[in-house]
C-alpha cells in the first residue's frame, strides 16, 4: 500500500505499448462497491476471495502489467500464481517512504482508516514484517522511492532475453 504500483505499473504499460490492469479497479467494477464500501459491508474475507478470483480471471496475455493490491500476493496462494504465470517485481519502500506517501490518505485506505502517525508507521512495519518472506520471493525487487521506469525496462528486458 502507497509503494506506487499503480503509478508505475501505468507508466510502465504506456511506455512498453502494454495493456494495464489495476486489480483493485477490476474488483470495484465487479462488485459495484469502492474498495471501502467492500471491506466495510462484507469484510476482508470477501475481499480477498474476489480478489484472487479476479486475479485468476484476468486475461494475463503477453504484455499486459498487473497491479495488485498490497496484500494480494500474501493470500489464496496467489504469489505462486503470479510466479507462474508472469515476472513479479515488487516496489520496495522503507517504513518512513512509506508512511510518508500514505499520510493524509488515510481515509481512502481502509486498513489504515483513522491512524495517526505514530500507529500509521507501526501498522506499515508490522504489515511488512508480515509479507515481506511473500514479497521477496518477487523475481524483481526494485527502489520503489527513487523508481527509474527506463532502467526497469531494460531489467524487463533483460530478463524475458534470460528466458527466450
Amino acid at each position: 500500500m502507497g509503494s506506487g504500483k499503480s503509478t508505475a505499473g501505468k507508466k510502465l504499460a504506456s511506455l512498453m505499448g502494454w495493456t494495464f490492469t489495476d486489480l483493485d479497479k477490476s474488483i470495484e467494477e465487479f462488485t459495484g462497491k469502492s474498495i471501502p464500501e467492500i471491506f466495510e459491508q462484507n469484510g476482508e474475507k470477501f475481499f480477498r476471495k474476489i480478489e484472487s478470483e479476479l486475479l485468476r480471471n484476468i486475461k494475463a496475455h503477453t504484455n499486459t502489467v498487473i497491479s495488485t493490491g498490497g496484500g494480494a500476493p500474501c493470500y489464496d496462494d496467489n504469489m505462486n500464481f503470479m510466479l507462474e504465470t508472469g515476472l513479479t517485481i515488487y516496489l520496495n519502500l522503507t517504513p518512513l517512504q512509506l508512511r510518508s506517501r500514505l499520510a493524509g490518505s488515510n481515509d481512502d485506505r481502509p486498513l489504515i482508516k483513522g491512524l495517526g502517525p505514530e500507529e500509521l508507521l507501526s501498522y506499515i512495519e508490522k504489515k511488512l514484517s508480515e509479507r515481506e518472506e511473500v514479497y521477496s520471493r518477487s523475481e524483481m525487487i526494485v527502489d520503489g522511492f527513487d523508481l527509474d521506469i527506463n532502467e526497469l525496462i531494460n531489467r524487463i528486458k533483460l530478463k524475458q532475453n534470460d528466458q527466450d
